[in-house]
């Protein structure tokens, strides 16, 4: 991984640092922070805000935030948090933006005596600082369709999007629909689906501690884990299945409204044998996953999740677990994964695979995974540094 070392990376992430759910970005850029300095840039507000308590809040935690210049994070990250208006389809606000950002990142790097190396952007709004920082490799990494967002500027993330990715040395893609349509901006498309951090969730394999929420569950237990939202996860569908199986126990750990504070899950809270366990810490998942006979992903099927590669496909599947998923695109061809289209099929192929369970079956899944982590992920990533063109290398 020498074409991964001793760079200044600079990083334009779509969400804070301090995020409830630990996503690509904060996965890479805390190993690529071993062997470099990097700079993560907290989210630039893509999404116009709402009055919601949890905007709010989180505005009035960015300005104070933003006022106090970067910070060392995990890892040895250092983040900053810029102060630009979060409203990117206005011209004025647009031309504000771009006189703020590069001021602000420029200044912070000086103060950590970073070099303009590596600008590695989840959003393509990251532009703005192509000229400022003249950096040696620009890399577009796209994790998701945000432009599908409710809330996004359509219209203006798709012409930077368009900008950008054309100005890239490199494009990562991790879905086969964003892959296929970064092909059409840009000729250096890496496919790179979302892993996972196989030692950390292999655990739930061992004899270990139970999440004490979900023991006192009746088994079995089936769960998903992630954030709780009305736009990617289909609720009408999880309330139906739940009451095909009323013996069964159906827990979903995570925050409720992560990125999406008008989420109604209103409809979950009158279905006895389902459960609304509340967000975990990271590192307290395997404990979650080694109480679980099963795990599902039951998304949505629309627009935005039509480009998603869920993380906790292969987190499942290291800990071992049987997992059920909706028709989702990314997910069609992935060993390991029962794709069940409507409530009853989806109940159906959860009965068949925790009858049909045993530890054998389950470690078998989780050697599956091991192929797809963090450190191969990375591996593949700094292969394809290394067939850059020699300004970049």
């Amino acid at each position: 991984m020498a074409a991964l070392r001793d760079r200044d990376i600079v990083c334009v992430g779509f969400a804070d640092w301090r995020s409830t759910l630990w996503t690509n970005q904060q996965h890479l850029m805390s190993r690529l922070a071993a062997a470099n300095r990097v700079l993560f840039i907290e989210s630039l507000g893509l999404r116009r805000p709402t009055l919601a308590g949890r905007d709010v809040r989180r505005i009035a935690s960015r300005l104070g935030r933003g006022l106090r210049g970067p910070r060392e994070a995990e890892a040895g990250v250092e983040v900053l948090s810029p102060l630009v208006l979060p409203f990117h389809g206005s011209r004025l606000v647009g031309d504000f933006n771009r006189r703020l950002l590069p001021l602000l990142v420029r200044r912070a790097m000086h103060r950590l005596g970073m070099r303009g190396d590596v600008l590695w952007a989840y959003v393509p709004q990251a532009e703005v600082l192509l000229d400022e920082l003249e950096p040696r490799v620009v890399v577009y990494h796209c994790v998701d369709d945000i432009a599908a967002q409710e809330g996004v500027d359509a219209r203006a993330f798709r012409a930077a999007e368009d900008r950008f990715a054309r100005r890239a040395d490199l494009v990562l893609a991790s879905a086969p629909p964003l892959a296929r349509r970064m092909r059409e901006l840009a000729p250096n498309v890496l496919y790179a689906p979302n892993v996972a951090d196989h030692d950390l969730f292999s655990r739930a394999l061992e004899a270990g501690p139970v999440d004490p929420a979900l023991e006192a569950l009746s088994a079995p237990r089936v769960v998903f884990t992630g954030a709780i939202v009305a736009t990617k996860i289909d609720v009408r569908l999880i309330a139906e299945l739940a009451r095909l199986r009323p013996d069964w126990s159906f827990a979903l750990v995570g925050p409720v409204g992560e990125g999406d504070p008008r989420t109604d899950v209103s409809a979950l809270h009158d279905v006895p044998n389902l459960h609304l366990l509340g967000a975990r810490a990271y590192a307290e998942l395997p404990a979650v996953l080694r109480g679980a006979a099963a795990a599902m992903i039951p998304y949505a099927v629309n627009e935005l999740t039509s480009s998603i590669f869920p993380m906790k496909v292969y987190e499942y599947l290291s800990a071992g677990l049987p997992v059920v998923a909706t028709p989702l695109a990314s997910l069609e061809r992935v060993e390991g994964v029962t794709i069940a289209a409507g409530a009853e099929e989806f109940a159906e192929c959860l009965s068949e695979l925790i009858e049909g369970d045993d530890g054998g079956r389950r470690a078998a899944r989780s050697a599956l995974a091991a192929r797809h982590s963090w450190d191969t992920r990375l591996e593949e990533i700094a292969a394809a540094f290394e067939r850059l063109p020699e300004k970049a290398a």
